[in-house]
């Protein structure tokens, strides 16, 4: 088992997302003690965002890339190969004024590529990446779950279904703001979660 974690918290420590994920990654590697591990952390190691350069080169034909244009593809070649390589992927993915983290965008949008990740067909899109099994954890400071102020999780199943992976299973821990009491109680629910969920 190849287990693929993206971590997208700014905070280097103290991270609840973090925390989750490396809970479902420390399961896994219970259940398998063979399985490899790739980690990522987006804020210690961010990717380069999209620019106008950027798309020059991802829309230059190979063959006729400058030097600095393949380099700049290569960068988003090595992420979409850690994701074809992966049986499991683990995204950590906090909430930011109601939406993802710029550097989980970032790598959404690394990882996205027409022909590569995705299709489209004369009945669709099509997803490439299929078989793969998905946990995203997500933590919020308030309680947004299964309502209106909850754009974050569709755009997450929504991205990830785009490029065929569709088994995902999401974990909340919420709260985060609202004091002691409530931390302590969405973080012995979210261990609950996970310990059903990797059951």
């Amino acid at each position: 088992m190849n287990i693929l974690q993206i971590n997208s918290s700014a905070r280097s420590t103290g991270s609840e997302s973090t925390r989750m994920n490396d809970k479902i990654v420390a399961g896994l590697l219970a259940d398998n003690p063979g399985a490899t591990v790739v980690r990522r952390d987006l804020a210690s190691d961010p990717h380069p965002s999209i620019d106008e350069a950027a798309l020059g080169a991802l829309f230059t034909p190979a063959d006729q890339r400058t030097p600095e244009q393949a380099a700049r593809v290569a960068l988003d070649d090595a992420l979409i190969a850690q994701v074809q390589a992966a049986d499991v992927i683990v995204i950590g993915a906090p909430m930011y004024n109601f939406g993802i983290t710029a550097q989980l965008k970032t790598w959404f949008d690394a990882i996205a590529r027409a022909g590569v990740t995705f299709r489209y067909t004369a009945t669709g899109p099509e997803g490439l990446l299929k078989d793969k099994k998905v946990f995203v954890t997500l933590s919020r400071g308030g309680i947004h779950r299964g309502g209106a102020s909850d754009s974050q999780m569709p755009h997450v199943q929504t991205f990830l279904g785009f490029l065929g992976l569709t088994d995902v299973t999401f974990v909340y821990s919420e709260g985060h703001g609202m004091g002691p009491e409530a931390v302590a109680k969405a973080r012995a629910q979210a261990d609950a979660d996970i310990e059903a969920a990797l059951a």
